[in-house]
């Protein structure tokens, strides 16, 4: 998933450096919510090892 938003943070850029307000302003937004869920899904999976703790 960060794979993704680093890719439409890359059109984002791209689009914006050759004036294209509309799909630069849709990429960003999309990469910021695709980050925002991965750096959740992330935080969500190491509470869940810590929880766990280690294995035997």
């Amino acid at each position: 998933m960060l794979y993704w938003a680093l890719i439409f943070l890359l059109v984002a850029v791209v689009a914006a450096v050759f004036g294209f307000g509309g799909i630069a302003s849709a990429s960003a937004g999309i990469a910021q919510i695709l980050f925002f869920v991965f750096l959740v899904l992330f935080v969500i999976a190491m509470v869940a090892r810590a929880v766990r703790g280690r294995a035997p």
